[in-house]
């Protein structure tokens, strides 16, 4: 097989020759081109037809956002975006997954021989991912392909076409204003089961014929909670740093939906969490695989868009209903009862499960010994199989509100396809279904 043809986008030419050798210490892929900035980008892209681009994201003349957005609109291939760790570059990072950035990971530090080690295992992992969803969606497609289809137009040739004469700054904004306004397209529903499962698994259209009630069946003995997290949660105000508001949480809280997910997460989570209403019953409790500080950028994002209040959390906060919380990057996130019959957060330093800091994992089996709770939990696109283990462990000891996405509308379709395969997902439901369908069975 030949390998995958790869372009480098950077504008410094150090970087893409570290991003080069990285890459091509697989054999599977080869860097045929490297580009300066956006607009060479999108020139290379149409003569080289590459199978995927690397993107930096700040860039002069046009950087990696504006030059995703023309890709995407025209011809979309997988891009990994590569982000600085200020905020700027944060946030733009955090709005290019959001539209169609296959992942992204964080420049390596050029003086640090261990980080640039470390970078370039995860971009060659994220690469492989990427290629195979690309030939699973085409497999996919070429199943329903008419004959005589007329192709996509190619992306557009010439630069005074593919970029109006705005400023860096009113192009932005122009831009974040489009997208706010552009509804998303529904995609066609797929409600193929696996032949192996046994149980029940319900499809979108399959109704839903009562409301989730508390869970009373418990065949195994509830996990007592860990003397540490007792004595971190019994926190006050002063101690904690949180704000008095923050300290408040919901004293009759009944149901609680915790959410995994890992690359195409931030996409996922905006459509999720923009159909949740104010006034859910419940409070959400997010694990997304991201690293330090991105995951307080990704809070600010999604709250501009959600009914919720949407924020990262913060170790001793009380969960209260119509909030959602994701867990930092770099801690495990953890719930677990006060003894003032509330729910609060506990983030730790254990070591990475399932390869991630935070794990699905960790927040689901936290939920185990919390019985008297109406648990919801749902597993979304991402890499692997975190999650799924502790889902299963949920399903047999009687929470039976679980929900996956389906795979046609996965970037990745590795960890919802996990959990289907342990056969402890009732709800498998394409992306735009899953919030109407949470509510209707919190509610």
């Amino acid at each position: 097989m030949k390998p995958y043809k790869v372009l480098v986008v950077d504008d410094s030419a150090f970087m893409r020759k570290i991003i080069s050798d990285l890459i091509e210490n697989d054999a599977d892929f080869q860097v045929t081109a490297t580009a300066t900035n956006g607009r060479e980008a999108i020139e290379k892209i149409n003569k080289l037809r590459p199978d995927l681009v690397t993107m930096d994201v700040e860039m002069p003349e046009m950087n990696g956002l504006e030059a995703l957005k023309i890709i995407m609109a025209s011809d979309p291939l997988p891009v990994i975006m590569l982000s600085g760790i200020n905020e700027e570059g944060m946030k733009e990072t955090i709005l290019a997954l959001e539209w169609g950035a296959f992942d992204f990971i964080r420049k390596p530090s050029i003086s640090n021989s261990q980080d640039i080690t470390g970078v370039g295992e995860s971009l060659r992992e994220q690469m492989k991912e990427a290629m195979l969803a690309r030939e699973q969606r085409e497999a996919r497609a070429s199943a329903f392909r008419m004959p005589d289809i007329t192709p996509l137009e190619p992306l557009l040739p010439t630069a005074p076409r593919l970029l109006p004469d705005k400023s860096k700054a009113a192009l932005k904004s122009s831009l974040k204003d489009e997208e706010m306004r552009k509804p998303r397209g529904k995609q066609p529903v797929d409600s193929t089961i696996p032949k192996k499962a046994t149980k029940p698994i319900i499809s979108a259209k399959t109704p839903l014929i009562e409301k989730s009630k508390p869970n009373t069946k418990v065949e195994n003995k509830p996990i007592p909670p860990k003397p540490v997290i007792e004595s971190l949660v019994e926190v006050s105000t002063e101690s904690s740093g949180l704000s008095p508001d923050r300290m408040v949480g919901s004293k009759n809280l009944h149901k609680l939906v915790a959410v995994g997910c890992s690359t195409g997460g931030p996409r996922a989570l905006k459509v999720l969490l923009e159909k949740i209403p104010a006034d859910f019953p419940a409070p959400i409790v997010i694990v997304q695989h991201m690293p330090p500080n991105f995951t307080k950028s990704l809070a600010q994002r999604l709250n501009t868009f959600s009914p919720l209040e949407v924020l990262e959390a913060e170790q001793g906060m009380i969960l209260r209903k119509g909030a959602a919380y994701i867990a930092p990057g770099g801690y495990h996130l953890q719930v677990t009862p006060t003894s003032k019959g509330q729910y609060a957060v506990v983030l730790t330093k254990e070591e990475a499960r399932n390869g991630h800091r935070p794990s699905v994992d960790v927040l689901f089996e936290s939920l185990l010994p919390l019985t008297s709770l109406d648990r919801h939990v749902l597993l979304m696109t991402g890499m692997g199989s975190d999650g799924a283990r502790m889902m299963k462990s949920l399903y047999d000891s009687g929470v039976t509100s679980t929900f996956a996405e389906s795979e046609e509308t996965c970037v990745v379709y590795g960890m919802p396809r996990s959990a289907v395969e342990l056969q402890c997902v009732k709800y498998v439901l394409p992306l735009q279904e899953i919030a109407p369908r949470l509510v209707q069975a919190v509610k």
